[in-house]
């Protein structure tokens, strides 16, 4: 049977603590899927046997491999090019080493029909992007930037309808641009210091509700809760109810991601910014803000013209999407 005819692909959302499997067909739908813990397994060879085995009564019930295209993998620190994840920090079997990861799965799903499989990878930001395009706010576009808004921030980048790889295939890391230099930039995983990722992910937002509380004596709701138990979440609750504290956050976060994607306008000029996360959840909260500060600070012949959405995914599992339509182009 010829790829584009089979009516269904596998999609795998790999994070740091579970790795989601899930079938889908044609029209976005996610018929089948479980799940395994990332991190139970001490060496990669034991995470996709684990893998292949939870995943073959879901294909059965489709119909067997014989119905399935192929397999679409989003995770950190994946190569696109090579199909390998490379030295993922927060996991344990891919710390400090190059993981064949697509080859590895397609060789134990080859066996299940003695037939070649194939098995893509890309990171999940990348991931996110392609479910967008196929299946969410970003349908009929081809230029425009998908930026998630978790633990860190990640962005998949789509020109002319292509994503942006790069030549060594890690192209795209706008939560590692510079947003404030010199000592005074917090510090951030990746090494450096002042990273957008340290003050707009879920994270950062936290540290800056912390920084604001620790020099105003200004009530606010975010004062019933022990500083250092602070989450996005809290900052969102609080904001919601009217608490200035928490608006004055958002206001700061929205106002450094409108900055930044004023910057990222001026090479790709998208026709969107997709936002995806738990932090888009404050709906106006944290989007006017950030499309305030876009038109305050983008070049005068971008201003208005870019859509600032929020993804049509969040209450799907946009990875899963996202990967399995990797697994059909």
């Amino acid at each position: 049977m010829d790829k584009t005819q089979k009516a269904f692909a596998i999609g795998v959302d790999l994070g740091g603590t579970n790795t989601v499997f899930g079938i889908v067909d044609a029209k976005g739908n996610i018929v089948a899927q479980d799940s395994i813990k990332t991190q139970a397994y001490h060496t990669a060879e034991a995470f996709v046997e684990a893998g292949v085995e939870r995943l073959q009564p879901l294909i059965a019930q489709v119909g067997g491999i014989e119905q399935v295209a192929g397999m679409g993998i989003g995770a950190p620190n994946a190569n696109y090019y090579s199909g390998a994840i490379e030295t993922a920090p927060n996991i344990a079997w891919a710390h400090e080493r190059v993981v064949p990861l697509a080859r590895m799965f397609s060789e134990k799903l080859s066996t299940l029909n003695s037939q070649p499989f194939p098995v893509r990878l890309t990171n999940d930001a990348n991931a996110a992007a392609m479910g967008e395009m196929a299946y969410g706010v970003a349908r009929g576009m081809k230029n425009f930037i998908v930026i998630t808004l978790g633990t860190g921030v990640g962005s998949g980048i789509v020109i002319n309808g292509q994503l942006v790889y790069g030549h060594d295939g890690f192209a795209g890391e706008l939560g590692h641009v510079t947003m404030v230099r010199g000592k005074e930039g917090r510090p951030c995983g990746c090494g450096r210091t002042g990273c957008l990722e340290t003050y707009c992910s879920a994270t950062g937002v936290a540290r800056t509700a912390r920084e604001i509380l620790a020099n105003t004596d200004r009530p606010s709701l975010l004062r019933d809760k022990p500083a250092d138990q602070i989450e996005s979440l809290d900052v969102s609750i609080a904001a919601g109810k009217g608490d200035e504290v928490a608006n004055e956050i958002f206001q700061f976060t929205g106002k450094m991601l409108g900055e930044a994607c004023a910057d990222f306008a001026a090479f790709s000029s998208p026709e969107a910014f997709i936002f995806f996360g738990g932090l888009c959840k404050a709906g106006d909260l944290i989007m006017k803000p950030i499309e305030q500060s876009y038109n305050q600070h983008v070049m005068p012949i971008f201003r208005g013209k870019a859509k600032f959405l929020i993804s049509g995914l969040m209450n799907a599992n946009a990875a899963v999407l996202g990967a399995s339509a990797l697994a059909l182009r």
